[in-house]
């Protein structure tokens, strides 16, 4: 298992940047990975999930207007189609995410990644 902590982020989110900001000032070395120029795949997603040890529909961001233009609140869709879904449309994924070994976080609010350090 590696020690070693990644950050799944949205630059322009200010939960991720207060996150990141935190793990600047812990002094731990991390990886930041902006999935919006490397994105993730339908595995890696579905890896995270299964590290957060959640739902799938909390990682879903359901008040974004593309999650209510598709109305994807009342769909009784499979985690499979959630997936894909988000993956197709990372602005629908919650975030920041924060991984360390076989842990995750979600970092809503940013204080979360104190449970990884």
């Amino acid at each position: 298992m590696s020690n070693k902590i990644t950050v799944y982020h949205k630059p322009t989110c200010s939960k991720c940047r207060a996150t990141l900001a935190l793990l600047k000032d812990s002094g731990q070395e991390f990886d930041a990975v902006n999935y919006y120029e490397i994105p993730l795949t339908i595995a890696g997603l579905r890896e995270l999930i299964e590290k957060l040890g959640v739902p799938v529909r909390d990682v879903l961001r359901s008040d974004e207007p593309l999650a209510r233009s598709l109305k994807l609140a009342e769909q009784r869709l499979t985690d499979d189609e959630l997936i894909k879904i988000m993956v197709d449309n990372p602005d629908l994924i919650q975030r920041p995410i924060v991984v360390r070994g076989d842990e995750a976080v979600l970092c809503r609010p940013p204080e979360n990644v104190r449970k990884l350090l």
